[in-house]
């Protein structure tokens, strides 16, 4: 039975193959806006995700302020200033943290030969490599014996080696920070990074050899990573931090606390929010082919009103009816729809990707927003489109279906 309803589902298609075509047409360019507009969703979320990668996993970074609340006989407006005890603290009132580091920066003065170029230089432990997932492309990262020797070597970014050495190798070789000889012992990986730096343009160096170059009693920033769950760990390090420092744990402005997991999330709900607007916006350029098809179709019904007359007649029942003129919107909807994924596989691969990172990072294309149709987006647009097809056709299926026998038959 079902067989039949779809012969004569294509057979009337092809019967009135022009205004097929056209109808099929419609809803091939509404399925192709909204695979392309949840492709460019799903582009925009991967491109901003790579930028997320410097954040590693659990970290949360902590950075001095000035109170806002008064707390006990401290009045609000004290600035609070971190220090190498504030590890200690840590390490001792937090058990979730698996590694720490400080962090001391200064801009300075790195020159190399004749070249020369104003660099952040941070002076850090050696656990900030794993802390910020930074990926070494040349040498090796310095140890944790370097953490306490005054070893005076540098970790650089990809963008200080390009200008200070440019082809040259730079692996062994010694720069100047500030008039003061450091020897290169690794290079990073290119990495895009949604901060306030480019990852790129900074210079690393232990901890114990930055107060060749600044006073490194107080820091700029205290990073770490830990096992358990987020919100609980910031929670920890701030009551540890208010207890030592003596402002009131409530005090945001107090000290910073960067918590990347709850950041992430942030920036999760955002983008998923991208997603679902740009979807709603194809659901509603799909729905003006569902309005050509509902068209379309209603013509259909008045037009062959006589012929569902003589097929109740001959013992037709009323969802015969509806079915075959549902089966008939469905084959429209679906053959439309799979020339319309044909299409946005086209315009995706002639697009390739569109400017995003790069327009503001130099070598940052990995980071542009690139059409990929993956399987989410697939499933996603043929419920859309499925949505959109049932609901088109399902009105003036009901209306042939109830249609009366005696009124049909004598239609002219």
């Amino acid at each position: 039975m079902f067989g039949d309803l779809g012969k004569q589902a294509f057979g009337a298609l092809k019967h009135n193959r022009r205004r097929s075509i056209l109808t099929m047409l419609g809803m091939a360019w509404g399925i192709a806006t909204v695979v392309l507009l949840l492709a460019y969703g799903t582009g925009f979320q991967d491109a901003l995700m790579i930028a997320f990668r410097t954040f590693g996993g659990n970290l949360i970074g902590i950075f001095p302020g000035h109170t806002s609340l008064q707390a006990g006989g401290t009045k609000a407006g004290t600035q609070i200033r971190l220090t190498r005890d504030d590890l200690d603290y840590l390490r001792a009132e937090v058990p979730m943290l698996t590694r720490i580091s400080p962090e001391v920066d200064k801009q300075s003065l790195v020159s190399f030969g004749t070249r020369s170029g104003s660099y952040n230089v941070h002076g850090i432990y050696s656990s900030y490599e794993k802390i910020r997932a930074l990926e070494v492309g040349e040498g090796a990262f310095f140890g944790e014996q370097d953490d306490y020797t005054h070893s005076r070597v540098a970790v650089i970014g990809s963008t200080v080696k390009k200008k200070l050495f440019s082809g040259q190798n730079a692996i062994g070789e010694s720069i100047r920070i500030d008039g003061i000889s450091y020897k290169v012992i690794a290079i990073l990986r290119h990495t895009i990074s949604n901060g306030d730096e480019d990852m790129n343009s900074l210079v690393y160096v232990p901890y114990s050899a930055m107060s060749d170059l600044k006073n490194s009693y107080y820091l700029d920033g205290i990073f770490m990573d830990y096992e358990g769950d987020h919100a609980k760990c910031a929670a920890a390090v701030r009551d540890s931090m208010a207890f030592h420092h003596g402002f009131d744990p409530k005090d945001d402005r107090a000290i910073f606390v960067f918590d990347a997991v709850k950041d992430l999330a942030d920036l999760t709900v955002i983008t998923v929010g991208i997603k679902i607007l740009l979807g709603f916006i194809g659901l509603l350029t799909l729905g003006i082919g569902g309005v050509g098809l509902m068209n379309i179709m209603l013509v259909s019904v008045t037009q062959r009103t006589r012929e569902i007359g003589i097929e109740k007649a001959l013992g037709a029942h009323g969802w015969h009816i509806l079915f075959q003129f549902l089966a008939e919107a469905l084959a429209i909807t679906a053959l439309g729809g799979l020339l319309g994924v044909l299409l946005a596989y086209l315009v995706s691969w002639s697009v390739g990707s569109l400017t995003l990172w790069s327009a503001f990072i130099e070598d940052a294309s990995e980071g542009d927003i690139h059409l990929y149709i993956n399987t989410a987006t697939l499933i996603w647009s043929t419920a859309i489109l499925s949505f959109v097809g049932i609901v088109s056709g399902m009105l003036p299926a009901i209306k042939a279906a109830r249609l009366d026998p005696i009124e049909a038959l004598r239609y002219e």
